[in-house]
């Protein structure tokens, strides 16, 4: 919020934001997340896009539908993500998405998981037939050491979401995931002090013409013709 507040506004405090929080519905609707205090980390260097990828899963069997689950896939540099729905936690399945994922972007030299060593071994096996050079490791469950970049993103993508169906006033969370993975991926990250997307295509998100460099009244005369 800072960051977004910064570009347009001046003299907006951190008294001032949490006011807003404090009165924000939506907000309060979110779950306090649990902290681990006095824990220290030595963080995972990755140098280069596609070294290390992390894969979780997050649980979406209260919501009544044919889909269940969420796959979360996130470059570790990067932290760009990509959100697959899942009808099942099936090795098979989750292997068929992350190829796909692979297609598009390449195989990471390493793909964590931490979903537990016999779902790993399964997802590795699936996927060693097609990529046989693919290195998969898989983290402790909550070790914050390995997957706790892609847990912090799970809690994000969780609320969000909620926010969307909210907003939207609708349960069909499949609808708003794409809308959730581009939000994600396209809001200003502290620990790599721009947006993901910025992060690995060079320059942030465009949403029409009115995020480039043309002036408001030409976009507003633009807006009233239709174009071919």
């Amino acid at each position: 919020m800072i960051k977004n507040l910064s570009e347009k506004y001046a003299n907006i405090t951190q008294e001032s934001i949490n006011l807003f929080k404090a009165g924000c519905i939506e907000c309060q609707k979110k779950k306090r997340r649990p902290t681990t205090k006095g824990t220290v980390v030595r963080p995972i260097l990755t140098k280069e896009f596609g070294t290390r990828g992390q894969v979780d899963l997050i649980d979406m069997q209260s919501m009544k539908g044919r889909f269940s689950w969420i796959m979360v896939y996130q470059d570790h540099l990067t932290k760009f993500i990509v959100l697959r729905r899942l009808t099942s936690k099936r090795a098979a399945e989750v292997a068929y998405q992350l190829l796909d994922i692979f297609l598009l972007f390449g195989a990471p030299q390493i793909l964590q998981s931490d979903n537990g060593s016999e779902f790993t071994a399964q997802v590795t096996e699936e996927l060693k037939v097609i990529w046989p050079s693919l290195i998969m490791v898989h983290g402790k469950p909550r070790h914050p050491q390995s997957q706790g970049s892609v847990e912090r993103a799970n809690a994000d993508i969780k609320d969000m979401l909620t926010a969307w169906l909210a907003d939207n006033e609708t349960t069909d969370w499949t609808v708003g995931l794409k809308f959730v993975q581009f939000h994600k991926n396209s809001s200003f990250h502290s620990g790599i002090k721009r947006t993901p997307f910025a992060a690995l295509f060079g320059s942030d998100a465009k949403i029409g013409l009115t995020t480039s460099s043309l002036p408001d009244e030409i976009i507003s005369r633009l807006e009233k013709k239709k174009i071919f």
